[in-house]
């Protein structure tokens, strides 16, 4: 055990707790199996009214389950066995109510998902937190009882990027709503409390449920964020024509908010897609949509001229687009309005659904619960800040009225808490900024390929234009299918379906653009570097061309937010892995200038995800050519069975999904995979077979960094894309494998370097122990790469930490390492609590075949045995004389060399930590910024050096003004919205570097051995 006590856990995933038989007998304690046995069923028919097939479906799950739950006690929220007990019954219950045959409503005996919350005491927050962790536990029961596609069919993913844009939209709507209209109809001086508050939060109750109940009736199950927003527009523009005058935040005269204006008045749709940057066509469809929803629903008749109705409401405001119904938030009629879309609310979800939507507008509901939802599972704009779901009320879960009226009380100015000239940055009006640029960018261009691309194709040594045609209908026709985007909860099928054709038909259309766009550009620049235009090596891949239509069409899906199609789905559709997806990227952001930063922000995330794990997941491309450049792992990789498929071909998508082939002949690379060409990626089997002569020895491993500067000089996208077994002429004979994987593992180099540094200066780790780790992981990367098979980059980092602080005598456990790894902005519990081990017949535990364990049992019975020479050599080795390092210099950097590496220099991020023990950053103001701190009250959270806080202050003095504020002591609500730089785009301006021998104290070398409980 280790001396040093750790530190006290938190948040409600911690624990101290152990496993296996302690769990056991804790829970034993507390009644034995039989008593949870009994107190799950006694809630499934006493406290949620489950009928007898659900009951034992339910049963039946939750006692093949019950042996997983008594060895992963902790594993779960806070540790304690009843809490661990609610959530395990909560998982269960879920999983029944979506994979079982009778979970089909409420109607049918089935479930929704507050029910399971509420009855359980849990929130949605940590429900969707924890969840993951018991999907991996149990995923083999799952499998079992529901077939193998059962995770396709839960759904969880796509639920909860739902919870998160309804919390977004939420907020969104709040924030415009107290805009625009007054909280509270009564003097500034009274209580909001007065009636005539809640009248004048009725209206506010009104607009959300009318944008609820459009949702169900017009959209798909799953809507996309931008659709949706249009909608909630459209009900805004409902409300301004409607709601009193009395109640209004703005005088429609003279309000900078409606700035586009005729002869007749203000146009109001013009002024909304200018304030929200939606598209007047789009607002127009919603409004219309909207309209008539009033009118079906509400029985709502609308007056037969806007102009024509004496309405204060109307004055001053263009009568053309807008639809005025007369009586329509008059005190009776808005009461009976509500009872009737609440009514038809109920009646949808009770029909298919799992959320009750309505609690988003309430933040006194407790289900709703605190923290972030996006980090890492949906992606956002501007993945790196974090945005709480909702307030956190921490009150017992009962709320008879899931729209009970939130505590909204005027400011004393009587405009509620916003009083801004500009609207503030949120994930909404991002994702809206960047949907404008693919409206007005993007959707212009033709849907065919340009002359000049076409000269491309007709420049090849066959015409290959009918192929790359054909090929990207097939794709996006995959890709882009009405049944890609979820089932269906809303009355009116046959509508919702006319829209969702119209809907993925113009996001098609949207990528097939792109993609053509890029592909020019790239084509552009490749015949520069080849002086000439033919491209027939890269314009007849296969696999290259996949890649760009991909990438187009994720970029397309993230602009709009749709939560059914997240990625990896692209993936799947395709055909290809993450590590084909990863050679593209950096050059589709390259040779489209105008690409949103959002959507740079999304590619550089996707980048990191795809070199951090997912490229070296099982069936990903890279093994395919790591075998051929290390044939030393071909043992290895053939043992875990990690070799890619080969890609299917086009006939076979064509027919899964059933997309007509339009009479065209079959292209000549559908036969590729029984007959490779010299340019394709070879088969799996021959490429584990085959051994071949390389010009080092199969153990070692060239330096990344000259891999990296060799392939500055290629064509990078023809070398890229070629065979693996494909001599490489242009790097001194180099197989194309080998180049490929160089580039591949430099690139985890950095990405390496930028995730020590950061958890190292969190830790407030010497230079010297973060160079020690550094230097660690670049051997295990280039000598022990199998260490890396099927994890995440992450688990070896924190398990590198570890060693080298035990090396090095320091006083670090491994509890502290993982507390503050939590902290950071790549965090996922899963790295620390969940890592892949596959046990070989010679292990010492006696364990055979694949398991999921902690990460300090991978260390000790993984980790440990493989990097205990490593460690060693680091310990003796540190400080090497100066015969040696010129001996070393002489015989040139190889893996096997003690050396270590120095640490590279990083560029300053930005914005830049500049402090261990507090969150004080610091960020250079660039003139893009100045707009966002025009306001007093943004101002105030930020200190300028440059633009003085007062106006004759010298830079010298705002910095003792800064250090004065950073020393009070003082805390300052709110959050600070800085526009950070992923991790990806700081890693491609590393410098490279040679590395110089580092003076270190002899460090003691006994073996590292991991005693303490697994952290969670």
């Amino acid at each position: 055990m280790e001396g040093a006590a750790p530190p006290a856990s938190s948040g409600s995933g911690a624990t101290g707790a152990g496993s296996g038989p302690a769990a056991s007998r804790r829970v034993d304690a507390g009644g034995g199996h039989s008593s949870m046995e009994e107190r799950f069923a006694d809630l499934c028919k006493s406290k949620l009214g489950l009928d007898e097939s659900m009951t034992r479906q339910a049963m039946q799950l939750f006692k093949e389950t019950e042996s997983i739950l008594l060895s992963s006690m902790s594993s779960f929220a806070s540790g304690s066995p009843e809490e661990i007990e609610r959530f395990w019954s909560a998982f269960v219950l879920y999983c029944v109510s979506r994979l079982g045959k009778a979970g089909r409503g409420k109607e049918d005996g089935g479930i929704t998902l507050c029910q399971i919350l509420r009855a359980f005491r849990l929130n949605i927050v940590d429900f969707f937190k924890e969840m993951p962790q018991f999907c991996i536990k149990v995923g083999c029961v799952l499998a079992g009882l529901y077939g193998s596609d059962w995770e396709k069919k839960l759904e969880l993913k796509e639920l909860q990027a739902n919870v998160v844009h309804l919390s977004l939209l939420s907020r969104y709507y709040k924030r415009a709503y107290q805009e625009l209209f007054l909280l509270n109809d009564a003097k500034p001086e009274e209580n909001c409390s007065q009636p005539n508050a809640q009248q004048a939060y009725d209206y506010y109750r009104f607009g959300w449920l009318l944008f609820l109940v459009l949702r169900i009736q017009t959209f798909s199950r799953f809507k996309d964020l931008v659709t949706s927003t249009n909608g909630l527009v459209s009900v805004l523009a409902i409300l301004i024509v409607h709601i009193p005058v009395r109640l209004r935040n703005f005088n429609i005269k003279d309000s900078s908010n409606f700035a586009k204006k005729s002869d007749k008045g203000v146009n109001l749709i013009a002024s909304l897609c200018e304030k929200y940057h939606t598209s007047e066509d789009e607002l127009s469809k919603a409004l219309e949509k909207t309209n008539t929803l009033i009118m079906d629903i509400l029985k709502k008749n609308p007056c037969p001229a806007a102009s024509e109705c004496q309405q204060d409401s109307l004055s001053f405001i263009d009568p053309e687009g807008v639809t005025f119904f007369k009586n329509l938030l008059d005190e009776d009629s808005l009461k009976s309005s509500l009872l009737i879309l609440e009514k038809e609310y109920e009646n949808a979800i009770n029909t298919k659904g799992e959320l009750d939507e309505r609690m988003f507008a309430n933040d006194e509901d407790s289900l709703l619960g605190s923290g972030s939802l996006s980090g890492g599972a949906i992606n956002l704009p501007g993945t790196k800040r974090k945005y709480d779901v909702m307030a956190s009320p921490a009150k017992s879960i009962t709320s008879p009225n899931p729209m009970s009226p939130p505590r909204f009380c005027a400011s004393p100015t009587g405009n509620g808490y916003y009083n801004s000239k500009m609207a503030p940055i949120t994930p909404v009006s991002t994702a809206m900024t960047t949907a404008k640029w693919l409206r007005s960018t993007i959707s212009p261009l033709p849907s065919r390929p340009s002359g000049e691309l076409l000269r491309f194709f007709l420049a090849c040594d066959k015409d290959v234009t009918d192929d790359i045609t054909r090929r990207a209908g097939i794709i996006l026709g995959a890709i882009f299918t009405n049944s890609s985007f979820g089932e269906r909860m809303c009355t009116s099928v046959r509508n919702t379906n006319r829209n969702d054709a119209i809907w993925t038909e113009q996001r098609k259309m949207e990528a097939l653009k792109l993609y053509y766009r890029v592909l020019e550009s790239m084509c552009r620049a490749e015949s520069q570097i080849l002086s000439g235009n033919n491209l027939t090596s890269l314009l007849s891949n296969e696999r290259f061309h996949r890649c760009m239509i991909a990438c187009s069409a994720e970029l397309v899906l993230a602009t709009h937010k749709t939560v059914t199609m997240m990625f990896p789905a692209v993936l799947e559709k395709t055909g290809i892995t993450a590590f084909d997806l990863s050679k593209v990227i950096e050059s589709f952001v390259r040779h489209e200038d105008t690409l949103p930063r959002e959507l740079k922000r999304h590619l550089n995330s996707l980048e990191e995800r795809l070199l951090e794990s997912m490229a070296w997941e099982k069936g990903s491309s890279m093994y395919n050519s790591l075998i051929v450049a290390r044939p030393v792992l071909s043992a290895e990789i053939n043992r875990l069975g990690l070799l890619a498929e080969p890609m299917p071909s086009l006939d076979a998508i064509a027919a899964h999904h059933n997309i007509s082939l339009g009479g065209l002949p079959p292209l000549p690379f559908q036969k590729q995979e029984r007959s490779p060409d010299k340019d394709e990626i070879r088969s799996p089997k021959r490429a584990c077979t085959e051994r071949r002569n390389v010009l080092v020895d199969s153990n070692s491993f060239r330096s990344p960094v000259k891999d990296t500067l060799k392939s500055k000089l290629l064509p990078p996208l023809q070398s890229a894309f070629a065979s693996p077994t494909r001599p490489n002429p242009a790097a001194g004979g180099e197989l194309c494998a080998e180049t490929g994987i160089g580039v591949f593992l430099s690139k985890i180099t950095k990405l390496a370097a930028i995730r020590i540094r950061g958890l190292c200066e969190r830790l407030q780790l010497s230079q010297q122990i973060l160079e020690r780790v550094y230097s660690l992981v670049q051997q295990i990367i280039s000598q022990q790469t199998a260490l890396f098979f099927n994890r995440h980059i992450d688990q070896i980092i924190l398990c590198s930490i570890y060693g080298v602080a035990k090396i090095s005598q320091l006083a670090l456990t491994f509890k502290e390492i993982i507390f503050g790894y939590r902290k950071q902005s790549q965090c996922k519990p899963q790295v620390f609590r969940s890592v892949y081990v596959h046990w070989a017949s010679r292990s010492r535990n006696g364990k055979t075949g694949e398991e999921h364990v902690d990460i300090i049992t991978f260390y000790n019975e993984v980790f440990i045995p493989t990097v205990k020479p490593l460690l060693v050599e680091l310990g003796s080795d540190a400080s090497p004389s100066k015969n040696e390092e010129k001996c070393a210099a002489d015989a040139g950097p190889f893996p096997e060399s003690p050396r270590l590496a120095r640490f590279p220099n990083l560029p300053d991020m930005s914005p830049k930590k500049v402090s261990a023990a507090h969150n004080v950053y610091v960020s250079p103001l660039r003139s893009s910024k100045m707009d966002t701190l025009l306001s007093p009250s943004s101002k105030s959270y930020y200190a300028c050096v440059g633009e003085s806080t007062h106006a004759f202050q010298s830079p010298s003095k705002d910095l003792k003004v800064i250090n004065n504020r950073l020393n009070s002591g003082k805390k300052v609500s709110g959050r600070l919205n800085f526009d950070v730089v992923s991790d990806l785009v700081v890693a491609r301006s590393l410098s490279d570097q040679n590395g110089a021998p580092v003076a270190m104290a002899d460090i003691a070398t006994q073996t590292p051995v991991k005693c303490e409980q697994p952290d969670t």
